[in-house]
């Protein structure tokens, strides 16, 4: 303690700190990805982008699919409502996906596969291609966009609009064949006669970060020979009536002089685009209203209404799909919405002018602030208290996330201001630890004592009241928990003392973690079996939850525990022996409290309810399965997956209990194939209590077959039973089970 509340060693220890914080804030780490994107995503929630009228979404939705058939449509379908789209007024029209292959409905086609007698044949040979006629509808048009995508066709895509650079900006962006998906090798695109009759063509591939979320879109894509533009900046293109049909690509003059600058910039016209060193812009997201979507069938006139078109008149109009099945769905900072609405974002804020600038030295700034506040504090800890080190901290905290909204505001640059207010609140406690160490670590000692034995909640209520530590008790509900190593002793055959011991703190680790994440008491181990309750020393309302809670846990963390087993298993060439856990839970009206004689005593509890969780846990064997529940737990943690099992009475009681298998949680509870094994288990449960064996063994023989939830070992038992009464039925029948062992 001594050195470690000395001057040089508390110093070396908070830039000790502020150094780990350095490698994990100060550069583009997953950690602070994931930090800032969370900031930018909440400022977006809370001041998501005005809407405007120029964009319009013709989908091929679910009605339209109704009314015109199964999609893919034939071109000459899609050749009339791209007719019909550019009568409404349309200023420019998007197709968002790939026509890559030859419509197989064309009449051509369909005389191929006819035999060369066949009397349609030569009338379907005049009649017009499907592709030519869309080719046809396309040009006539005159103002419609083809797309291309990732794909297999090595074939260059159709160059429309030319993006003018300079040898040095073309050179650096065709250099970057690994960033931000703007390389491609080959495409799917559109049929060749098709792209030549568009008036642009254009990349929509998709920038998808780490975690599969688009919060940018590139504007810019290359091929390592040629410089390519998105669909956005194709369909813009053709929108702007000043631009001379092509997109100048340039560096940004301002962006060495001004901090909130990207390096790039694309020009079409009156529009000025920032664009990012990998040729993305960030993407300005908000919902569309349905008024901004229409149905397909409304341009064809064979499905419509009425024979009056929308008014498209001056606006950009996206064709994409809605319909389930065909929705390109995509995860965005303010949720899944259909790829299509994310290029129509895009377009709409570039249309508004409204940008969002992630600067390309954002990390710096964010590290440089929380840093220089940071060594601030720690040199002031050695001369001011923790109130003052706390004030500084708060002002600073106020100040970051302050600025940070007024640039989002005003500017539309995303600067994260959580980054340093982390590195700032670490510092600050660390140095207000550091301060009070000889206090801290004489109450760590005692904490670190105690609480190998009992809940950290309990724990922390022992500290605040030191009175409490003394013989006495109460009478209160709780919920008890035993659980149990099935087969030990054949686990433990030619295991040393140490490799039984080891298997048994892998096992019990786990376990105890469950309850005490679950905010139980673990009272004690005995051996290979734990014991714990709820409700206690702290009140818990939802103790009998909690508690099946930890047990659903407590099955699956055996999992990691028997891979290991297995693992040491293999290395000696021995078959595996897996842990199995009974567990039993019962609630009840027990005495808890500190028991023991005056030179040693533990919190434990005893009673009725105690003694037949012991016994539950034991039935788990006999019914082959993981956790019993008894009925009061089964009624307070009602909407859990759980089946009754049985009405038994166990050893040491005089009363029938009912007792229930638990499967799941409240998620499984809701599963289709539960629902109906809960049902088909009830029925043959109340064909066994009514006394028709034959018609619970046949139950039972149907839910052995369907059986999803492992409960084999429980339906031989009903099977054996019901043969063995169906032979010598039972006298004074009343359904219940007396149990034999404990």
């Amino acid at each position: 303690m001594k050195y470690l509340v000395h001057p040089a060693v508390r110093l070396s220890l908070l830039l000790l700190l502020l150094t780990a914080m350095a490698a994990s804030f100060g550069k583009a780490t997953d950690i602070k990805h994931r930090i800032s994107n969370l900031v930018f995503e909440a400022y977006m929630e809370m001041k998501p982008r005005t809407g405007g009228d120029q964009i319009a979404f013709v989908d091929i939705d679910d009605q339209s699919v109704t009314r015109v058939g199964q999609w893919p449509w034939p071109r000459s379908v899609i050749a009339e409502m791209i007719t019909k789209i550019k009568e409404a007024g349309a200023a420019v029209i998007v197709f968002d996906g790939v026509l890559a292959e030859p419509d197989r409905t064309s009449p051509d086609y369909i005389a191929g596969l006819l035999g060369a007698d066949h009397p349609a044949r030569p009338a379907l040979m005049e009649m017009d291609n499907n592709d030519t006629v869309l080719a046809q509808a396309i040009d006539d048009a005159g103002n419609f966009v083809a797309g291309f995508s990732y794909g297999s066709n090595a074939a260059a895509p159709l160059l429309k609009g030319r993006i003018l650079a300079k040898r040095d900006v073309r050179d650096f962006f065709l250099a970057q064949k690994q960033t931000g998906g703007m390389y491609f090798r080959n495409t799917a695109q559109f049929l060749p006669d098709l792209q030549a009759a568009a008036a642009g063509n254009g990349s929509f591939m998709a920038s998808l970060d780490d975690d599969a979320v688009i919060r940018q879109t590139n504007l810019v894509f290359h091929n390592g020979t040629d410089l390519y533009p998105s669909l956005i900046l194709e369909a813009l293109r053709l929108y702007d009536q000043e631009t001379k049909g092509y997109v100048k690509l340039n560096w940004n003059e301002d962006f060495k002089r001004h901090p909130f600058q990207q390096p790039f910039y694309a020009e079409l016209g009156k529009y000025r685009i920032p664009v990012s060193a990998e040729g993305q812009m960030w993407i300005y997201f908000r919902h569309f209203e349905a008024d901004a979507q229409i149905p397909a069938y409304v341009f064809l006139d064979a499905h419509t209404d009425t024979q009056a078109l929308p008014d498209l008149s001056g606006k950009i109009v996206f064709i994409a799909s809605e319909a389930e099945g065909l929705k390109d769905l995509r995860a965005t900072p303010i949720g899944n919405m259909a790829g299509v609405k994310v290029h129509m974002n895009a377009m709409e804020q570039i249309l508004q002018g409204q940008y969002l600038i992630r600067p390309t030295k954002g990390i710096d700034y964010e590290f440089f602030a929380g840093a220089s506040v940071s060594l601030f504090i720690i040199l002031m800890s050695f001369f001011a208290g923790p109130l003052w080190l706390l004030s500084a901290a708060i002002v600073f905290c106020a100040g970051s996330v302050g600025a940070s909204w007024m640039l989002f505001d005003r500017m539309g640059v995303l600067l994260d201001p959580v980054t340093p207010m982390v590195m700032v609140i670490a510092t600050f406690i660390a140095a207000s630890v550091l301060s009070f160490l000889k206090t801290e670590i004489e109450k760590r000692y005692v904490r670190d004592a105690f609480g190998l034995y009992i809940s950290p909640a309990f724990m922390k209520e022992l500290t605040a009241n030191p009175d409490k530590l003394k013989l006495g008790g109460e009478i209160r509900e709780l919920t008890i928990m035993f659980t149990d190593i099935r087969k030990f002793t054949t686990i433990c055959e030619g295991l040393g003392p140490e490799e039984i011991i080891q298997l048994m703190n892998d096992f019990l680790t786990p376990m105890s973690d469950m309850v005490m994440h679950n905010r139980g008491t673990i009272d004690k181990y005995m051996g290979d079996a734990m014991m714990a309750f709820w409700n206690a020393p702290l009140d818990d309302a939802d103790h009998a939850r909690n508690a099946c809670r930890a047990a659903i846990g407590m099955q699956k963390a055996l999992g990691p525990v028997n891979d290991k087993v297995r693992k040491q298993a293999e290395e000696k060439g021995k078959e595996p022996v897996l842990l199995r856990a009974g567990i039993g839970i019962n609630t009840g009206e027990s005495a808890v409290g500190n028991m023991g004689s005056k030179q040693r005593f533990a919190y434990s509890t005893l009673g009725d309810a105690v003694n037949l969780a012991s016994r539950l846990e034991g039935q788990t064997k006999t019914y082959g399965v993981g956790v019993l529940i008894g009925e009061k737990t089964y009624l307070q943690a009602s909407d859990f997956a759980a089946l009754e099992m049985d009405l038994v009475q166990v050893v040491g009681k005089s009363e029938a209990v009912h007792i229930y298998a638990l499967l799941g949680d409240e998620a499984l509870a809701t599963d289709k194939d539960y629902v109906a094994q809960k049902a088909a288990h009830e029925a043959m449960i109340a064909l066994y209590r009514a006394g028709d064996f034959k018609g619970a063994l046949k139950a039972c023989k149907a839910l052995s077959k369907s059986d999803q939830f492992d409960l084999g070992t429980a339906y031989a038992l009903y099977q054996t039973r019901c043969e063995a009464f169906i032979k010598k039925p039972p006298e004074n029948w009343t359904g219940v089970t007396i149990a034999q062992s404990k």
